[in-house]
């Protein structure tokens, strides 16, 4: 590793940058007409790839207020794509989790966004998509790694997979 950041390092980060954003975007509009919400899909999907949360662990792995998702809990609860019970540990914090409707909505929402991006990537030499692999496997590592600020250091915690506290 090479731990330098030059302007070459700076003009990788802002292509980067900029091509995520582009497909984030991209993927999001090929989300088919009716399905849920951006928020609503983050939430399944925080809880489909982290088990069991709490609204809290949930809200700080988004980087959002567990105030500001109070709406989008509620109604995954009434539409029966999460459940709602009391932690064993502290019975004053409840615990989500995604019930097989939900984990059903995730994995199609999931399936038709991979279906465009195979559609895309099938019109890419070999080499280019051989290239997009690795690129992806490396944006995985990148979101992964932590951050170099100590002030981020929460944030970093509840973005590593596999470090919410779980009930048991």
């Amino acid at each position: 590793m090479r731990g330098e950041i030059g302007s070459h390092e700076i003009e990788i980060a802002a292509d980067v940058r900029r091509g995520v954003a582009r497909l984030t975007r991209r993927l999001r509009a090929e989300r088919a007409a009716g399905a849920l919400s951006v928020n609503k899909i983050m939430v399944l999907g925080h809880l489909y790839r982290e088990g069991p949360s709490t609204p809290g662990e949930v809200a700080a792995a988004e980087g959002q207020q567990p105030q500001s998702l109070t709406r989008v809990f509620a109604d995954l609860e009434r539409d029966g794509l999460l459940t709602r019970r009391r932690s064993e540990q502290d019975r004053r914090e409840s615990v989500l989790e995604i019930t097989p409707a939900g984990r059903e909505e995730m994995e199609r929402d999931m399936a038709e966004r991979d279906a465009w991006l195979a559609a895309t990537v099938a019109g890419l030499t070999e080499a280019e998509a051989d290239l997009l692999g690795v690129a992806g496997r490396l944006l995985s590592r990148i979101a992964s790694a932590p951050s170099p600020s100590p002030s981020a250091a929460g944030r970093d915690a509840a973005l590593t997979p596999g470090t919410a506290t779980q009930p048991s």
